[in-house]
């Protein structure tokens, strides 16, 4: 963000994040840790709770988890440090999250939980989740409403544009 700044080409006021996956574990992380940096925000398919992962989530995944951060009964204060639900509430950028229905990487309980938590916290955030899809958009015409989906969300939110008309 600072090279951004500098550069002079960009509004500082006007920044949004988007990112996939991993990519949306952190987008989720950066908007709630950094919630004064971000006017706009979209997750696709992100980790919300690494916990709830665990309980959920594909069983290799899970393996490399464990690896990765430890034991969740010995490590629990990693696993809530190093999830995006322990700072979400202090986000205040409008989010757009985007998810499959059938995901068995990062399960749609995840999207879920940032939705609920946001609406209920009286926050800018919408989701749409896409049938018959998995970790990612495989279908054409799903990847190509996820594009318009996110463009039209940081018009809207970054650009000042009225929403276009949802199909």
């Amino acid at each position: 963000m600072d090279f951004l700044k500098a550069t002079g080409f960009v509004d500082p006021k006007k920044v949004g994040i988007y990112g996939g996956s991993y990519g949306g574990f952190m987008t989720l992380m950066a908007i709630g840790k950094m919630p004064d940096i971000w006017a706009a925000a979209v997750d696709e398919y992100g980790i919300i709770n690494w916990s709830s992962m665990l309980k959920s989530s594909d069983p290799s995944l899970n393996e490399y988890l464990k690896a990765l951060l430890g034991n969740p009964e010995e490590n629990r204060k990693v696993y809530e440090e190093d999830s995006p639900i322990t700072y979400i509430r202090s986000e205040k950028a409008p989010l757009l999250v985007l998810q499959g229905d059938n995901d068995p990487r990062v399960p749609k309980e995840e999207a879920q939980q940032v939705v609920d938590i946001l609406k209920k916290e009286g926050r800018i955030v919408d989701v749409h989740y896409y049938p018959d899809e998995g970790h990612g958009f495989v279908k054409r015409e799903n990847q190509i409403d996820s594009i318009r989906r996110t463009i039209a969300w940081f018009d809207q939110y970054l650009m000042g544009t009225s929403p276009a008309p949802s199909n």
